[in-house]
């Protein structure tokens, strides 16, 4: 896609330097503009993109669109496509009852992504204080089954909704330390101090004893 001059101006104050913080300062600046938004998605570059994702027009979010930008997002390395896809599910697909309900259709998606969307956004209702759920059990049920054999990327979202059920849920939580237990993914990961570790079985106490503090 050729740009347009409003397009080139905003790119080329993108540089290696930019931060995530200054794309939000220029996004409030620039407000919704989707046109522009499918032009700065165009250069397939990660910080454009970004940028792209905060001033798009939710409203214009259709599965087929979002299958687009899925398919685009796969020529990106493994971390920069995963931060792609959490980036438009925080700031735009969380945001709209039709996009949500979108993301609830996801678990059984083709797209290792969009399954990926699922299982975090499932965890993001936790951690942001919604335990109140019909489908714990049903998720459970799903990552002890499922989780083993899913891409990584959906393994990692899959993990953490198992972890935020543990901390959130007490008469869940020996069974979510369990299943950590008995995948053993992340057992042997390690972390920078301060940080806490994946592996269920760490992941769970180091989370509860903040809670309790």
């Amino acid at each position: 896609m050729t740009l347009s001059p409003k397009s080139k101006n905003i790119y080329s104050q993108i540089t290696s330097e930019t931060k995530l913080g200054d794309l939000r300062k220029m996004a409030k600046d620039i407000k919704k503009d989707h046109e522009l938004a499918m032009e700065l998605w165009s250069t397939g570059e990660l910080l454009p993109r970004q940028l792209a994702i905060l001033i798009m027009d939710k409203k214009l979010l259709t599965q087929e669109l979002i299958d687009q930008l899925d398919k685009d997002m796969q020529r990106h390395e493994l971390e920069e496509r995963n931060q792609l896809m959490d980036w438009l599910m925080a700031n735009q697909l969380a945001k709209d009852k039709k996009t949500l309900a979108l993301i609830e259709s996801w678990e059984k998606s083709p797209s290792a992504l969009q399954r990926r969307v699922y299982w975090y956004h499932q965890a993001r209702l936790r951690w942001m204080g919604n335990t109140n759920h019909t489908n714990t059990e049903e998720l459970l049920s799903l990552i002890e089954t499922n989780m083993a054999d899913e891409q990584p990327e959906v393994q990692w979202a899959m993990n953490y909704t198992a972890g935020q059920i543990g901390k959130f849920q007490e008469e869940h939580r020996d069974r979510c330390i369990s299943i950590g237990e008995k995948t053993g993914l992340f057992k042997d990961e390690i972390v920078s101090k301060g940080c806490t570790p994946c592996y269920l079985p760490k992941f769970i106490p180091i989370e509860v004893a903040k809670l309790n503090k």
